[in-house]
């Protein structure tokens, strides 16, 4: 009996050389639930297309069926590494339409605290971003400072990662005792945690050769796909709103707009670690700004009265009754309000129909933007740079899911 195979079947065409994966949405590096659909040739990524609506809340529709003071603790849990400066957003939007005058000492202490978030919020991408990439020590350094933080946030609001710390018409409280000296013990420290941070990475040979020439998007595509924040600054364009479109005072403050032309991921990076000795400025000028004062506007039907005046004034009891029980009325109109999140802009839309929920609210939300640019930036590059771009778009899914 014959053993001999027969001669191989030539086939005169090509091999069709791509595969699709699903990259997520169950992934250590996506930040969250977030599904990338990759192309690839090889290692090479063909197309990366975001998947999104794992962790979809509902939030915007939510807005409508809580009264106006309500609506801060969903702000929380949208970017919940930037909570304080969701409840800007949303509070200032409705002190627009209300034509509230804000005291100068909340004025500073929300710019105060919306620094510091941003300095938190930083950290956090810091750490998450050099472990993706493989360094590890650098994240317990940078959550040691972020902890420092919110310990901060808690001794003023009682919460760490939902505070619910601004509300309409000013704050929830005055800064307890002893705030001013903590914060000023922080400021003093920072610096060298900063030095740390840049010997740990920037000066990290690995760290450069991972993330130079990686993921870029020209200064044309960036402004074309609206991107904001460090996403846009690492792409050469000098656009912040804290200076643009100045709210809470900023335009007072001495500090400057850290820009980087290189348009990859190395150049969001030291964007971002510029910011850090900026929002610290920030934070040093606002602490010697501090002065003896009311946090709250001087609003009854709107803004709840203090404690010990309930006890004494009957006025400020069935204030206090109504405001809890019934909310207030916000007068009808429609309104935009920008700030400058950690991330990027983060806008708040409100229309009020004169009663005391909210008739519609969207959220202008910088990750859900400046994601839907990693195909731009993904494409040509190798599958395993794919976490450094993601890492240096610093997305939260609770923001872009809501």
């Amino acid at each position: 009996m014959s053993t001999t195979l027969p001669p191989y079947e030539v086939i005169d065409q090509p091999l069709d050389t791509q595969m699709t994966i699903s990259f997520g949405p169950q992934h250590p590096s996506t930040h969250g639930v977030l599904r990338l659909e990759m192309v690839l040739d090889g290692e090479m990524i063909v197309r990366a297309i975001p998947d999104i609506g794992y962790l979809h809340t509902g939030m915007e529709k939510l807005f409508e069926y809580k009264k106006w003071q309500q609506g801060i603790v969903i702000t929380d849990r949208m970017d919940y590494l930037n909570p304080l400066g969701n409840n800007l957003a949303y509070v200032m939007a409705i002190e627009k339409l209300l034509g509230l005058e804000i005291p100068e000492r909340a004025q500073v202490i929300r710019v105060m605290m919306c620094e510091l978030q941003r300095i938190a919020s930083h950290m956090v991408w810091l750490g998450t971003h050099a472990l993706d990439i493989g360094a590890m020590t650098v994240f317990f350094y940078a959550f040691r400072e972020r902890e420092k933080i919110m310990n901060l946030i808690e001794a003023c609001s009682g919460g760490r990662l939902t505070p619910s710390y601004f509300r309409v018409g000013g704050l929830m409280m005055d800064l307890p005792a002893g705030f001013e000296r903590r914060v000023k013990q922080f400021t003093d420290a920072f610096p060298k945690a900063l030095d740390e941070f840049h010997t740990l990475v920037s000066g990290n040979t690995i760290f450069q050769s991972r993330t130079k020439g990686v993921g870029y998007i020209s200064t044309e595509d960036a402004i074309d796909w609206g991107l904001t924040g460090p996403c846009l600054r690492g792409s050469g364009v000098k656009i912040d709103v804290r200076l643009t479109n100045p709210y809470t005072g900023y335009e007072t403050y001495d500090f400057e707009i850290p820009v980087e032309t290189g348009c990859d991921v190395w150049a969001r990076y030291m964007v971002r670690m510029r910011e850090l000795r900026e929002s610290l400025k920030i934070v040093e000028q606002a602490l010697a700004r501090l002065r003896p004062g009311p946090v709250k506007a001087d609003a009854p039907k709107v803004v709840l009265p203090e404690r010990e005046a309930m006890k004494t004034h009957m006025d400020a009891l069935i204030h206090h009754f109504l405001i809890i029980t019934e909310g207030f009325n916000v007068p009808a109109g429609e309104v935009y309000h920008p700030i400058e999140g950690s991330k990027g802009e983060l806008g708040c839309y409100i229309k009020s129909d004169g009663g005391a929920k909210p008739a519609r609210v969207h959220v202008r939300g910088p990750s859900f933007v400046n994601l839907s640019a990693l195909p731009i930036m993904a494409e040509g590059e190798m599958v395993a740079d794919v976490v450094a771009i993601i890492g240096s778009l610093d997305i939260v899914l609770g923001e872009i899911d809501r």
